[in-house]
């Protein structure tokens, strides 16, 4: 052990030669042979970690640790209420539970650390594990550090994209815009002032038309010079670049320093706006005190700025489109009488082709609905009436059960990929094999595209596994051999050709991913796509179908799935001879199942006939069913149906039951409400919802909770809740 720690680090030798004799540990040779074991495990981790022996001394710190210390470079053998005496009041609890002898961590814990030229807020998740002597006794405890500052950021980030993105949707003017759009960043940055400025036309001058002020800071509306506030920001705000203000007093010569302490500032970061290569616009946020500029200050104002004049260009435009349509009104109410009434009768015969053109698209959709689910209840019900005959035989009594299992299971998927089609359905991302999943995929593009399209299915030798939503993939490969069909005519080639990747190359200027990634070709023999309507065939709404014929959301739903699933989507094509389609999607591995367990049999470990479930559902009949499948599973059950019963059933700490089995969707409140109040009650409390279709799931999600859509099975139900229990 002791060979081995001389030759680890620069770190290891302070270990030997600190005076571990002046310590209650005493010296290193007599160390018990658990403590050597965290040091070499602790110098040899890639995560900062730090070991606290005796009275709380940090007693060893390996190279990753360092950087975290930031202006604390002496803290071995310190105290480590006196290395973190800023910080003790709230890490002082964790650190002594884990003395105590708990495991214990503390997460997403703001420290100023050193990077660069200065401080920058950063977030740390910290673990404590107790280290005993052979007899048990704590004698010390390993701390684990891991930065979550990335995470922290992002989450922060995205919150205040979706507000301001929620709170211009409907805006129809730029003021309301810009008036949300800052006042929603400068209370989340905590600045004095936020505005935005349309420039002049000779890019001199510029007018602050409206601005957000903190309590006790100015309004800063008003025409100024942009001279005025120095060359510095002429140069960079003309060139297209931020201007980063930090203290202005340091930065600038007093007669400009004074400009910008006219607003009331000494900080400040301005983004400009380059239209058609001339500056037009700026958005700024002005800080009272010097502040330094995190990057994530930066990017946040960067792209709040962008989007927010994405949507003052959209209410102008629209306005425009408005002012234009009032001045032909205003034109035309000069012309003949017959000449209007000519054009109403054209736009209500147009109206009307319109809805019929949707009519006949909905009774195409309902039809192919009806056709399929008529298909699968036909096999129901004719399984049923020959399961009613006496004197069945077993082998048939069993073929026709499975007959209406296998239905009822195929009856949900087509359920399931109608809600996908009209994005009703959370993303429900999974690990699976790409090429069986893309041979199912060509088998059934056979009947779907026409007997005289060959669909040819390319596999490579070993399995690929991606982890993206299914339903969504499929939706995607079906959309690119849709329109393979139309642009072969009916008549050609369609190949899927599935291959494995090192790296995703770059696509539309995006950047090349050096990683492994599953790519999912598609190719026909068809027209091809020319070069105009190329570079705009993923643009929402854009089709060169007739009216009627497609709604251009279809490569669109494509390119959103590939970005959101961590890929990309290229395209290939030349007039005449073919286009491909290529995604990709990042590459994992496989996922391990586990051999299914009988029903009859509990999960090891477990005597579920002790396990006590509230089942909440306020459909009768599929109240009935689901306590029966649970009492023959060997379950007790109690049956409410309604949240607010429920609720008073379960009592306040919620600990009159093992596990929760909700339906979502009831009169009052819903089950994920339910579900919410019983996690704060009890944070342990297994819980599994069921529903058929939810908004509320579509738009948010599982919650959190294990989730088993409708219909399912006793076999399902079992599973569902030993996950959840487990």
């Amino acid at each position: 052990m002791m060979n081995w720690l001389q030759s680890s680090s620069d770190m290891a030798e302070q270990v030997r030669q600190y005076d571990w004799a002046s310590t209650p540990l005493g010296p290193l040779e007599q160390w018990p042979d658990v403590l050597k074991t965290t040091v070499a495990l602790c110098l040899a981790s890639s995560f900062p970690q730090s070991i606290i022996w005796g009275p709380h001394l940090t007693t060893l710190y390996n190279d990753a640790f360092i950087p975290i210390l930031g202006d604390k470079p002496f803290a071995l053998g310190r105290p480590f209420s006196e290395v973190w005496h800023e910080v003790w009041a709230d890490v002082s609890p964790i650190a002594n539970a884990a003395f105590e002898g708990h495991a214990t961590y503390i997460e997403n814990f703001p420290l100023l650390i050193e990077r660069g030229a200065g401080l920058e807020q950063a977030y740390f998740t910290f673990c404590y594990s107790p280290i005993r002597d052979p007899d048990g006794k704590v004698v010390g405890m390993l701390d684990t550090v891991t930065e979550t500052t990335a995470t922290v950021f992002l989450n922060r980030r995205l919150a205040v994209l979706d507000a301001v993105g929620s709170a211009v949707a409907n805006a129809t003017d730029a003021e309301s815009i810009m008036s949300t759009t800052t006042r929603l960043l400068a209370e989340h940055l905590h600045v004095s002032n936020c505005a935005y400025a349309d420039m002049d036309a000779d890019e001199d001058g510029f007018t602050i038309r409206g601005n957000w002020a903190a309590p006790g800071s100015p309004s800063i509306v008003g025409r100024y010079s942009l001279a005025s506030f120095g060359a510095r920001a002429v140069q960079q705000l003309r060139a297209g670049e931020p201007l980063v203000v930090q203290d202005n007093r340091v930065e600038f010569p007093p007669e400009v320093a004074a400009s910008y302490q006219a607003l009331g500032a000494l900080a400040t970061v301005c983004f400009p706006l380059i239209k058609d290569g001339r500056l037009t616009a700026l958005m700024a946020v002005h800080h009272k005190t010097a502040r330094v500029w995190a990057p994530y200050d930066l990017a946040l104002v960067g792209e709040v700025t962008e989007r927010s004049w994405a949507h003052i260009e959209r209410v102008r435009a629209d306005a425009a489109v408005r002012e234009g349509l009032a001045a032909f009104t205003e034109l035309n109410a000069t012309l003949e009488q017959r000449v209007h009434e000519r054009t109403l009768a054209l736009t209500q015969a147009e109206a009307a082709l319109h809805q019929s053109q949707k009519l006949e698209a909905i009774g195409q959709l309902t039809g192919g609905v009806a056709h399929d689910f008529n298909n699968l209840l036909t096999i129901i019900r004719s399984s049923v009436d020959f399961l009613r005959q006496p004197g069945l035989s077993e082998e048939r009594r069993q073929r026709y059960m499975s007959a209406v299992s296998d239905t009822v299971e195929r009856a949900s998927k087509l359920t399931s990929q109608l809600l996908a089609f009209a994005r009703r359905q959370p993303l429900n991302p999974e690990v699976f094999d790409v090429g069986l999943r893309v041979k199912n995929i060509g088998e059934m593009l056979e009947s779907v595209t026409g007997a005289r399209i060959h669909v040819q299915v390319q596999l490579p030798e070993r399995p690929c596994h991606v982890r993206v939503d299914a339903s969504q993939f499929e939706t995607a490969l079906i959309n690119i051999a849709l329109n393979a069909r139309d642009a072969m005519d009916g008549q050609g080639t369609l190949t899927l050709r599935v291959a494995t990747v090192d790296t995703m190359p770059r696509i539309r200027g995006d950047e090349e991913s050096r990683q492994p990634f599953v790519s999912i070709a598609l190719a026909d023999t068809g027209s091809g796509i020319p070069g105009e309507t190329l570079e705009r065939i993923f643009e929402p709404f854009f089709t060169t179908k007739a009216v009627g014929k497609g709604t251009g959301l279809g490569l669109s739903q494509v390119f959103g799935f590939a970005k959101q699933s961590g890929g990309n989507v290229d395209v290939a094509s030349h007039p005449g001879q073919g286009t491909q389609f290529t995604l990709y999607l990042p590459e994992v591995a496989a996922q391990v199942i586990s051999h299914e367990q009988s029903l009859q049999d509990p999960l090891p470990g477990q005597d579920i006939t002790l396990r006590h479930i509230l089942i909440v559902e306020d459909n009768l009949e599929v109240g009935r069913f689901a306590n029966q499948i649970l009492q023959d599973l060997g379950y007790q059950t109690t049956w409410a149906t309604d949240a607010e019963q429920a609720l008073a059933l379960a009592g306040a700490d919620a600990l009159a039951f093992d596990g929760i089995f909700s339906d979502v969707v009831m009169p009052g409140m819903t089950g994920v409400a339910m579900a919410k109040v019983l996690r704060q009650r009890r944070p342990d409390l297994p819980v599994v919802l069921t529903s058929g279709y939810s908004e509320e799931l579509a738009e948010s999600g599982y919650e959190g909770f294990e989730f088993l859509p409708k219909p399912y099975s006793a076999d399902q139900v079992a599973r569902a809740l030993a996950k959840a229990m487990s």
